[in-house]
């Protein structure tokens, strides 16, 4: 009889001993227990733009995508993102070379660390940081340096980047970048002023970036998106990362790309091959769709995300929260100091209880855990009955 394998030895391997069971399956499994408002998740409650479903829908019937679609991505959806780089932002991509269609903005993440970065090397990413940052990091054998976006107070309060302590992180063993903006979960948008120093130095040392930017598209006030690759010396060295399901509302479909020069995106996509090879056939076709849209798709998507922000703001104001409101993204962070709480991850798993509605502790997005106690994270791409319910039942916490 075969020996059972040795169970003193634990079965998840040491890279991966400090994920567990993300704070998201947590608070959304809390959320359906308590009949919860979840605000906590970053997906919409309804779906983009019908011609772009109906798009799906037609690649279905016709037998588009019901196979394996190639490698790189649909030639269509190539284009497409090329074209969209070209017509936002003047950055001219070959649709067969520097463009690689990916399972959404995640593998493209998990395929560029992992085609980029040796055991040993550190990445310095912007804390705090999506969670799956700190895991592909880690299963790529990299050591992850955090530079911490800091709270700013006052009338317009907000998270920034001190260029000083970005400069000090780089050592000699630093390999890339890992960049965020806009940002999530603060809601940064990077200015074109820290943006040239983040590229200066990444071209003074020689370092590779990998540019997560898949909120471009959600920009406030007067914040402006402008891609890093656009900056001298940039083009060359940075892969840019995109998604659909941000832009159009259709998270499900998973489909992403990144795009830099050939020989970055033939590394990336050595890696992405032996990941998921290919996804998401049919829906390659309708996102191909989508990206041509008319700029008057992206600036009403913008206008109502930006209505949400205000109503879910000022909710969270009469509530007695001090709020950052966000210059980008779907997500306000919060500091619950204000009303008397301290400890982010008690308060969030308390909430549903007291006043019907989930949110996330922002610690979990740091290493330093101290420096994001007192901070909540609540997304707002949510329809707007649904966040005047959440703002009425948030006035609670005021009484």
């Amino acid at each position: 009889m075969t020996a059972m394998t040795d169970t003193s030895r634990p079965f998840l391997n040491r890279r991966l001993t400090e994920f567990g069971t993300t704070i998201f399956a947590e608070m959304s499994a809390l959320a359906l227990r308590t009949g919860s408002i979840n605000l906590g998740q970053g997906f919409p409650d309804t779906d983009g733009p019908e011609e772009v479903r109906e798009a799906a829908v037609r690649a279905l019937r016709d037998g588009r995508g019901n196979q394996y679609p190639p490698g790189p991505g649909i030639p269509e959806l190539r284009t497409a993102v090329a074209a969209h780089q070209q017509r936002r932002y003047g950055l001219t991509y070959d649709p067969d070379t520097e463009v690689l269609v990916t399972a959404g903005a995640t593998e493209a993440i998990a395929a560029a660390l992992l085609a980029l970065v040796e055991p040993g090397d550190e990445v310095i990413a912007l804390e705090p940081y999506y969670d799956s940052y700190a895991a592909c990091i880690a299963l790529a054998g990299g050591t992850r340096v955090p530079v911490t976006l800091r709270p700013h107070f006052g009338e317009s309060a907000s998270f920034r980047l001190d260029l000083d302590e970005l400069r000090d992180a780089v050592t000699d063993r630093t390999r890339l970048l890992l960049i965020n903006t806009p940002h999530n979960p603060t809601g940064t948008v990077l200015t074109r002023a820290e943006l040239a120093a983040i590229a200066e130095l990444a071209v003074e040392r020689d370092l590779l970036v990998v540019t997560d930017e898949v909120y471009e598209h959600l920009v406030f006030d007067d914040a402006e998106h402008a891609p890093l690759a656009t900056f001298p010396g940039m083009r060359e060295r940075t892969v840019t990362i995109g998604s659909a399901g941000k832009t159009f509302s259709f998270t499900g479909w998973k489909v992403g790309w990144i795009t830099s020069a050939p020989d970055l995106v033939a590394a990336v996509r050595s890696a992405k091959q032996f990941l998921t090879y290919v996804a998401s056939g049919p829906f390659q076709y309708a996102v191909a769709e989508a990206l041509r849209l008319p700029d008057s798709y992206f600036a009403d998507f913008r206008a109502d995300m930006l209505a949400k922000r205000d109503l879910l703001a000022g909710g969270l104001e009469r509530a007695g929260f001090k709020v950052f409101r966000p210059a980008g993204t779907y997500f306000i962070t919060t500091d619950i100091r204000p009303l008397g709480e301290s400890d982010g991850f008690t308060f969030c798993r308390a909430l549903p209880e007291r006043c019907g509605v989930v949110a996330i502790p922002n610690a979990v997005f740091y290493d330093h855990r101290e420096q994001g106690v007192p901070f909540v994270r609540f997304a707002f791409c949510k329809r707007t009955g649904v966040l005047e319910e959440a703002a009425s039942r948030l006035k609670t916490l005021a009484a």
